[in-house]
């Protein structure tokens, strides 16, 4: 398994990664990035979030994020993984990782959502203990919302 570190979301291998991220959810359901890459140099820095990748910078292999939305939420964002890294458990690890990063910052919840055409995310965060809820942030793309409780 490859490590998985904290990044800064603006580095290359970042944006490398969200842009391949953008690029399969497009194909998929037809999401518009718009500035999103951008914006995630924001959204998942200290003291709002951490970046996460796996693999080595010049062809990084899964991302992931989270975003603190107050002191006992947060939300986990932009996972991918590699088409050739598929399989394997990294999508798993990166969760659990991205959890983990959440309860170190106090969180009792974690969030997401997805599009239910992700039929892989889904399942996966389904056997992780995930529980649909109603939708919590008005994500246009989405139309299935998940939590899970971190104690």
């Amino acid at each position: 398994m490859h490590e998985l570190r904290t990044v800064d979301p603006a580095s290359p291998p970042a944006r490398w990664a969200m842009g391949q991220y953008f690029a399969e959810i497009s194909e998929r359901f037809g999401f518009e990035a718009g500035s999103a890459i951008d914006d995630a140099a924001a959204a998942f820095s200290l003291p709002r979030g951490f970046f996460v990748l796996a693999g080595p910078d010049e062809a990084p292999l899964a991302c992931g994020a989270v975003q603190l939305l107050d002191p006992d939420r947060g939300e986990v964002k932009r996972m991918w993984v590699s088409p050739e890294a598929r399989g394997q458990g990294m999508a798993r690890a990166l969760l659990a990782h991205l959890e983990s990063l959440l309860a170190g910052e106090g969180c009792r919840w974690s969030l997401l959502d997805t599009n239910s055409s992700l039929t892989s995310a889904v399942a996966l965060y389904e056997s992780s203990g995930y529980e649909r809820v109603a939708d919590y942030n008005g994500n246009r793309d989405a139309d299935v919302w998940f939590a899970k409780r971190l104690d």
